[in-house]
């Protein structure tokens, strides 16, 4: 069967999708994504997969991809970040026969993606992007599709993403914030930008940004004339976005947690999710909070769940008539809704507007006090003690500065006690290195 292309791999492939949940690492596994599939979703992605690490270990590529394969998890696109053309191609091959498309991330914004090279720290790179998407369109089965993120010029924006489509992208999804504009930064996605591309571009376009509820999805589809929407923070808040309902947000969390456990997945993962969908509700439970960062087991965390329903319960039972959420919430804590991220704070004319941690004080107003993060440490263990001083010193392995082993022969640290160790056929039983000893007894044997 020939490879579709364009808008007749929209809408025979994906089926036409306009409702999309976004790739998002340790967000978008397979439990969750059944469940978006549940509530409205028409397309999901994989969260990102590092293609070197794709290709290098099999492991990975099973934890990832081939232990989470569905047949109700369809159509589904597998993202990868990746900097090498040829690397990016073996991993998409190894991947396509568990998908629908291959899509490269260009949008990344993260500190780690600029450290690896990747995302939306390509996106200069116009040569190295053409060779990667044209190799890719040449040997895979399946369509190759980007997400992107924009340039402050609109024109630049459109000549960029003109440029992947004659490379031979076949779907684009534009995130209308640049890479610039993350976290207490964010700020709101250009709809303009996304509207100019998708005028000047002959394949289907993918709006990303702004869209907390359905009646964002529709006004953006209206305003842009793109041929779907992906939500990422929107649909972690209420995986119900797409259908238009606001559910409470325990009823999610016990569909979710069905889910898992019929298809597993990390603890931290499940954690991470809660945390999210219970936004609001933490705020006014916070001991709650606590509590689901201990548990240890699935069971756990359904107690945690089971506790929240109860405590929301009460809650509305003791609702007065006509009485209105708080803190400007749209919803009372206990249904899902939006989640706003806040602007950053303006600096203190003492540093001159500058960001900086704001300090703890104690109640006696003393300002030489632990960290947060210490003192909730510290809460967990009374004994434990921060002062520098009292610190053990290790002593520095000779040849590469890390702490050495204390029982090492050479003074090494392990690394470099086991290369020596294997280069002079010696023993250090410090670290359980018995070259010397295995190799008289071969030739014993011999």
């Amino acid at each position: 069967m020939p490879k579709l292309q364009g808008f007749e791999f929209w809408s025979r492939t994906l089926g036409g999708a306009r409702h999309v949940v976004a790739p998002m690492v340790d967000q978008s596994e397979l439990a969750w994504r059944l469940l978006s599939r549940r509530h409205g979703a028409q397309l999901c992605y994989t969260p990102m997969l590092h293609a070197q690490v794709f290709v290098r270990d099999a492991n990975y590529r099973k934890e990832n991809l081939y232990c989470e394969v569905c047949p109700e998890d369809r159509p589904l696109i597998v993202q990868f970040c990746a900097n090498d053309p040829e690397v990016f191609v073996q991993a998409a091959l190894l991947a396509q026969d568990y998908c629908d498309a291959i899509d490269l991330n260009l949008g990344c914004p993260q500190m780690i993606a600029k450290r690896g090279h990747y995302g939306a720290f390509l996106q200069e790179e116009w040569d190295l992007l053409q060779r990667m998407i044209l190799l890719a369109h040449e040997k895979l089965s399946v369509p190759v599709t980007c997400k992107i993120r924009v340039f402050p010029e609109i024109d630049k924006t459109v000549k960029y993403a003109q440029m992947l489509e004659k490379a031979g992208c076949q779907l684009l999804t534009v995130h209308g914030r640049t890479k610039e504009q993350k976290g207490p930064l964010s700020g709101t996605a250009s709809w303009e930008h996304i509207k100019a591309v998708r005028k000047a571009v002959a394949i289907p376009v993918f709006a990303n940004g702004n869209i907390q509820c359905l009646r964002d999805v529709e006004r953006c589809i209206q305003d842009t004339g793109v041929q779907g929407v992906m939500s990422a923070e929107g649909n972690l808040h209420n995986p119900a976005l797409f259908e238009g309902r606001s559910p409470a947000v325990w009823e999610l969390a016990e569909e979710y947690l069905d889910i898992v456990r019929q298809h597993p997945c990390p603890l931290s993962y499940v954690r991470a999710h809660l945390f999210k969908l219970w936004h609001h509700t933490l705020q006014v439970h916070q001991e709650l909070r606590e509590e689901l960062a201990k548990v240890k087991t699935l069971e756990g965390v359904t107690a945690v769940n089971q506790e929240l329903k109860l405590r929301c319960q009460e809650d509305i039972s003791r609702q007065k008539e006509g009485e209105k959420p708080s803190g400007g919430l749209p919803f009372f804590h206990w249904i899902c809704q939006p989640y706003f991220r806040p602007g950053p704070r303006e600096g203190s004319k003492e540093n001159g507007g500058a960001r900086s941690k704001r300090a703890l004080e104690e109640e006696e107003g003393g300002t030489d006090v632990l960290s947060k993060n210490k003192q909730k440490k510290q809460l967990r263990n009374p004994h434990k003690t921060f002062d520098p001083s009292l610190k053990p010193k290790y002593a520095k392995c000779d040849q590469c500065g890390n702490p050495k082993g204390n029982r090492c022969v050479f003074n090494l640290c392990r690394g470099c006690c086991k290369k020596r160790a294997f280069r002079e056929a010696a023993d250090c039983p410090g670290h359980g290195l018995l070259f010397k000893t295995k190799l008289e007894k071969s030739l014993a044997w011999k």
